[in-house]
C-alpha cells in the first residue's frame, strides 16, 4: 500500500514541478525566450489544443461545400435539380394519363361508339382522377399478439432493473 502512495507521490511531483523551457541563440548563446512550465501545463494545453483543431475541422468541413468531396455526400445542386425532376416526371405522367384517356373518347366518338351529344371533354378529364381505395389500418391477429409479448417483454426488463437496484 505505501508503494503505490509512494508511486502517486511521485508522479504527482513529475506533474507539478516547475521546469523552465530556454531558447537559445546558438552563436551566441544568449537566452532568446525563456518559460517556465509543469507537465500538467503542457499537457491541458495540447488536449485543448486537439480539441480546438478537431472542432474548428468538423465545422468548416460540415458548414463548407468542401464536403461534397468526401464520398457519399451529394452536392445541394444535385439534390436540388433531383427533386424538380421528380416533381416533373410526376406531372408529366399525370398528363399523359390525361391525353390518353381523351384519346380514347375521341375515337369512341370517330368509331361510332359514343353519341357526340354525350361527349364532354370535362367529364373524361374528370374520369382519368384518380379515386384512392379505403385502406384497411385496424391491426391484425398478428400484430396484436406480437404488441402483447413485446409489452410482456418489456414489463420483465423492467422489473428485473428494479430488483437488481
Amino acid at each position: 500500500m505505501s508503494k503505490k502512495r509512494q508511486k502517486r507521490k511521485i508522479i504527482k511531483e513529475n506533474l507539478f514541478n516547475k521546469r523552465r523551457l530556454i531558447i537559445l541563440n546558438e552563436d551566441t548563446f544568449e537566452e532568446t525566450f525563456s518559460l517556465k512550465l509543469t507537465l500538467m501545463n503542457v499537457f491541458v494545453f495540447a488536449s485543448l489544443g486537439a480539441i480546438i483543431i478537431i472542432t474548428v475541422t468538423t465545422f468548416i468541413i460540415a458548414f463548407t461545400p468542401l464536403r461534397e468531396f468526401i464520398p457519399g455526400y451529394s452536392s445541394s445542386k444535385l439534390k436540388k435539380d433531383a427533386t424538380q425532376l421528380a416533381l416533373k416526371a410526376d406531372s408529366l405522367s399525370f398528363v399523359l394519363k390525361k391525353n390518353e384517356a381523351y384519346i380514347k373518347s375521341i375515337q369512341k366518338v370517330l368509331t361510332g361508339e359514343l353519341e357526340f351529344a354525350k361527349f364532354n371533354k370535362d367529364s373524361i378529364l374528370g374520369a382519368t382522377e384518380e379515386v384512392s381505395s379505403p385502406v384497411n389500418l385496424s391491426p391484425s391477429k398478428k400484430e396484436i399478439d406480437l404488441r402483447a409479448q413485446v409489452a410482456k417483454e418489456e414489463k420483465g426488463a423492467i422489473s428485473k432493473k428494479i430488483k437488481s437496484k
